[in-house]
């Protein structure tokens, strides 16, 4: 079984991992109530047990194989696309339809946050060298191409930033959730939306590392309206 290096440091430092996390909603302007309720959802969480025996996917699958392991975090630091001749596996990376949270969590390379938002926007240059691939994704059995796929999410991304503008300078991220969100009150979508808006306040801190890596992959022009909007709202 090959596992994802960061998925190995998150599933060994299990409890540091959720010491910190609580510590980032915290800052966040979350209360202990929302703590105790978000660390007892992810223990009921649905995750199989941690294997044995494995290997690092990202090192250890043997080069005979033909097998390239391309490391394409933004929704989890952990995301892997694997690919040969023709084809990729892509799993969560581009998905048809489906918005991918960002999710929130843990850097153990560096102890902090990890960076959703920069991680994503080197990722987007990785993915679109899988053009004129045959793509496997996780699920919904198909994209269309990887140039809708990606040029959905940023567009998603751009809708959504430009409704929390009114919010997002001048309150904590948990305020906002109150908000904008009165009746979400499950901890997990509390999370994952709490992800994204993290992800948007870095992409407002510095919105031209995105519009770089558009422009190198030639899709700036596409989304260049709705960028250059929210950027000057």
């Amino acid at each position: 079984i090959y596992l994802p290096h960061r998925d190995i440091m998150k599933t060994k430092n299990h409890e540091l991992r959720m010491a910190k996390l609580a510590g980032f909603f915290v800052d966040m302007g979350f209360e202990k109530r929302f703590l105790d309720l978000f660390h007892d959802s992810f223990q009921r969480g649905v995750s199989p047990p941690f294997p044995e025996n494995y290997l690092v996917a990202e090192t250890d699958i043997p080069a005979r194989l033909g097998i390239e392991v391309l490391s394409c975090p933004g929704h989890s630091q952990s995301d892997l696309v694997y690919s040969s001749e023709g084809w990729a596996v892509t799993g969560d990376t581009l998905l048809r339809g489906i918005f991918q949270s960002p999710l929130l969590d843990v850097d153990f390379e560096t102890g902090g946050r990890f960076k959703n938002y920069e991680a994503y926007c080197s990722s987007i240059v990785k993915l679109a060298g899988l053009r004129g691939m045959t793509i496997l994704p996780g699920h919904r059995k198909r994209i269309e191409s990887v140039d809708a796929t990606i040029l959905f999410y940023i567009r998603k991304t751009l809708r959504r930033v430009q409704q929390l503008l009114p919010y997002i300078s001048d309150l904590s991220v948990a305020e906002i959730i109150d908000q904008v969100f009165p009746t979400m009150t499950d901890p997990f979508h509390i999370y994952l939306k709490t992800s994204e808006i993290i992800f948007m306040q870095e992409f407002l801190d510095d919105p031209e590392l995105l519009g770089a890596a558009l422009r190198e992959i030639g899709l700036f022009d596409t989304v260049a309206g709705d960028y250059n909007q929210v950027v000057s709202s």
